[in-house]
């Protein structure tokens, strides 16, 4: 049996707290560190880009085990990740294992840590939201029918914002869209939206934020410049270059019926639960989340419900992107043209116990990660 090895982690790391008592030696700035032998480094993403040729050599030195941690990306959006800052071929190669926020294809040497489901509670104001989630069920008559929060551009964000509007129901939800940037033709995608000789998916989008009274307090006054619309992305502006979106506002949920998510991956078989699910977990609300297939089996794999018993998910079984797709609009559709009250109230059992579930699960991802990481780690050295 080989001894255990030093473990040196990047303070920045996602996993840093986690393993703060496993850990024999830290860093804050890669470059000023003198590599110690016979060590397991996590690395992550910052430290890595400003110290790669540094990084490379060790990944090729069998004296360290080098471990790239970045658990704020996941599946597809890692991958591509990963290709874009030349680590993609070390990692298939063996020579760096992975944290992943995500589950990833079988190649790719990595373990996943649900960094989003673990940290969504660690911020004083959610926990607060959290405790005003009864108010979603208290209003019945509420002023929109669904909230759709969009982020940055995605190929399966468009398409399925063109298609809300096309059938008369984005003015019936609380939406917003903060990238304005068109899909281009070089950018491959399962989505197929022409009106005439127009690909609908290359054309710009209005960018919308939240109204005053729904946004964070703190970004309620952030000042937005203009652009040219082909290029503006303005969550960096909105949130004051913070972490803007895991903040919880009980007033977005308070006042709509249900909540259609875009997951950050679509056409991906491999589920990565962000934020953006998360939230939705805390506050209690129901959710249609527009995302890979198998996203609902693997929810119920980690000990989630979902709402079979009202709408038909079968959608998550559905291989072809865009078809899985229509049949999400099509849900929304039906949804918003019946008794939104009466899918509240009948959802409010799994959305309660959903609140309650993630709860006693943060502590559980936090405290069988170790032994999950070394056991890891043990796999791959031998």
């Amino acid at each position: 049996m080989l001894p255990r090895p030093n473990l040196v982690v990047d303070t920045f790391s996602e996993v840093y707290k986690i393993l703060l008592p496993w850990r024999t030696h830290e860093f804050w700035d890669f470059s000023r560190h003198d590599p110690i032998p016979n060590s397991i480094y996590i690395v992550g993403r910052q430290q890595y880009l400003d110290n790669r040729e540094k990084f490379h050599l060790m990944s090729l030195d069998p004296q360290y085990i080098m471990v790239f941690g970045n658990s704020a990306e996941g599946s597809e959006a890692l991958i591509n990740q990963l290709h874009v800052i030349g680590l993609e071929q070390l990692i298939l190669d063996h020579k760096v294992l992975l944290i992943s926020g995500g589950d990833m294809d079988s190649r790719y040497p990595y373990i996943l840590h649900d960094h989003f489901l673990e940290k969504i509670l660690d911020y004083d104001e959610n926990v607060a939201a959290m405790q005003r989630s009864e108010e979603i069920y208290t209003q019945v008559d509420k002023p929109y029918d669904f909230l759709f929060l969009n982020g940055r551009s995605r190929p399966h964000r468009k398409y399925l914002w063109e298609q809300i509007k096309r059938r008369g129901l984005l003015d019936r939800s609380l939406w917003t869209m903060l990238d304005s940037r068109p899909i281009h033709r070089g950018w491959q995608h399962p989505f197929n939206l022409r009106e005439g000789d127009v690909d609908i998916m290359s054309t710009t989008t209005p960018l919308q934020r939240l109204p005053r009274e729904y946004e964070v307090e703190q970004f309620r006054d952030s000042v937005i410049g203009t652009g040219p619309l082909d290029r503006t992305f303005i969550k960096t502006e909105l949130f004051k270059g913070l972490w803007g979106e895991i903040y919880l506002v009980p007033e977005v949920y308070r006042d709509t019926y249900f909540s259609l998510v875009t997951e950050t991956v679509f056409d991906c078989p491999y589920s990565f639960r962000t934020e953006k699910i998360a939230k939705e977990l805390v506050m209690g609300h129901p959710w249609i989340c527009a995302t890979g297939p198998g996203f609902y089996r693997d929810m119920h794999n980690i000990g989630f419900k979902t709402f079979e018993h009202l709408i038909d998910e079968s959608f998550d079984s559905i291989a072809n992107h865009q078809d899985r797709m229509d049949r999400i609009i099509d849900i929304v559709g039906d949804l918003c043209n019946n008794s939104l009250s009466s899918f509240l109230a009948a959802a409010r059992e799994v959305c309660k116990y959903n609140q309650q579930h993630l709860i006693e699960l943060v502590p559980r991802i936090r405290s069988e990660f170790p032994t999950r990481f070394f056991n890891f780690i043990k796999q791959h050295r031998e």
